[in-house]
């Protein structure tokens, strides 16, 4: 059984990961870094509270098989464009190389549609650069999850996503499958499977791959 690190375990997609982990027979323990404790209790569940600017320095919460990342943010959350890429690409990126420092084979990451680290779009650059600098770090696996617009309830109400959501739900039949809501669950099924059955390489896991 394998030992997981999962880092946004309080956000849409990381709660529907946490989930599937307790339930999954090939998950052993799951390490959950947070910013704020998780309610509730589980055995199979150590609860990691940091500041993610200042790393716990001990060994035992990078000892794992692999890790899930589902942190992110957006420029309005974030506040300033530094302060997001602070968020969606400085913290996962430190994360993920002390993991493998210590051991870790795979890593999952929930980056988005669009990433490039040549984009004209500071969201799409950085979350591009994300994937290009995890690359780097000699992960025997690396999945790469790229949905668009993911569908599920969020604890604090997003005004434009819910609208986009209602439209794009309306128009589901005439669209492509890769301009269709991702539901959060799908992303997190595609997560814990790169987690607990890990490929050799990089794979990239794309929105139409995600779309019911």
């Amino acid at each position: 059984m394998k030992k997981v690190l999962l880092v946004g375990a309080t956000g849409l997609v990381g709660g529907h990961v946490l989930e599937r982990l307790r339930a999954d027979p090939r998950c052993g323990q799951v390490v959950a870094l947070t910013r704020r404790p998780l309610p509730g209790s589980d055995a199979r569940v150590r609860n990691v509270v940091a500041d993610f600017e200042h790393l716990p320095e001990a060994a035992a919460p990078w000892q794992v098989d692999a890790v899930v990342c589902a942190l992110g943010s957006t420029m309005r959350q974030a506040g300033s464009r530094e302060a997001f890429r602070r968020i969606d690409h400085d913290y996962p990126l430190q994360i993920a190389a002390r993991a493998r420092s210590h051991g870790a084979e795979a890593f999952a990451l929930n980056s988005a549609m669009g990433a490039h680290a040549r984009s004209r779009i500071f969201y799409s650059r950085v979350k591009g650069e994300l994937e290009r600098d995890l690359q780097a770090l000699g992960y025997p696996s690396l999945t790469l999850v790229r949905p668009g617009l993911i569908g599920g309830e969020r604890a604090q109400r997003r005004a434009g996503e819910h609208l986009a959501l209602q439209v794009m739900g309306a128009l589901r039949p005439l669209l492509p499958r890769r301009w269709r809501i991702d539901p959060a669950q799908n992303i997190a099924a595609a997560l814990v499977e790169a987690a607990l059955a890990p490929r050799p390489g990089v794979h990239v896991v794309d929105s139409a791959q995600l779309a019911d």
